[in-house]
């Protein structure tokens, strides 16, 4: 039987990697990796580190393309799910094609596999389709939302509250209902923009657990227009950006 791991690698600092998930790399045969076509080459270069770091000599990596989606559907969901079922097609192909009977493959996946992560699902899907069988384990990893609290040095919760993990295009729909603590993630188009700042505090981070690390924080009304311009200065000098914040409701 072939097994694949799902490994949580971080959000960028090397040192985040579990003791569990090394573990899990060195007795990986075959990486896989899907291309996204993007300028990412620090990225890159932290996978590398890692793979010589605690990786077997003997590790093969196979490499896919990750199909194109269009960034702003006007069918959201069902632009994701034609484009998950394009990326698990793509996946099974490397899957049958790379990884022998007996053999171990492994999936490195950005923080956490579980928060904003497609893997396990695509994985699912796969197995669901019975043409390809494997078994598979989840590797946990540090997410960038555990890493920019870490940063700002903050609990995501306040006592007796409750919070929200939410993504930059549902904020932009309206402040969640009965929370006053909402984490923002995948957001393209700093949508705390269209909040209300008054008595709003926000905790902003970029290319966390990196050298290129950003940290902005403060009163949504006084930082919004310096996270504006750190942000587009970062993303011109990188070519891309991947930021995450909490906005807190002052009490």
């Amino acid at each position: 039987m072939r097994k694949i791991y799902v490994i949580g690698i971080g959000s960028g600092d090397p040192d985040h990697l579990t003791l569990q998930a090394a573990k899990a790399i060195g007795r990986t045969d075959v990486f896989f990796l899907l291309d996204k076509g993007e300028a990412k080459e620090s990225m890159i270069e932290l996978r590398r580190r890692m793979l010589k770091a605690y990786g077997r000599p003997s590790r093969r990596i196979a490499e896919g393309r990750d199909p194109d989606r269009d960034r702003t559907p006007a069918d959201y969901e069902g632009t994701i799910a034609d484009w998950r079922h394009r990326r698990s097609e793509v996946t099974e192909a490397l899957i049958g094609e790379h990884l022998l009977d007996g053999e171990t493959g492994a999936f490195l996946v950005w923080g956490d596999p579980s928060l904003y992560d497609s893997t396990i699902g695509i994985l699912d899907e796969i197995l669901a389709r019975g043409l390809t069988t494997f078994e598979y384990e989840v590797i946990p990893g540090i997410s960038s939302v555990s890493t920019l609290a870490a940063k700002h040095r903050i609990g995501l919760n306040r006592v007796g509250r409750q919070f929200e993990v939410t993504t930059g295009r549902r904020l932009a729909e309206g402040w969640p209902a009965g929370v006053d603590d909402v984490v923002v993630m995948l957001d393209a188009h700093q949508s705390f923009g269209t909040v209300d700042a008054e008595h709003v505090e926000i905790f902003w981070g970029a290319y966390l657990g990196t050298e290129d690390e950003l940290l902005v924080a403060g009163p949504l009304d006084e930082v919004a227009d310096e996270i504006r311009r750190v942000r587009a200065e970062a993303r011109e000098r990188h070519g891309w950006i991947m930021d995450t914040y909490l906005l807190r409701r002052r009490a």
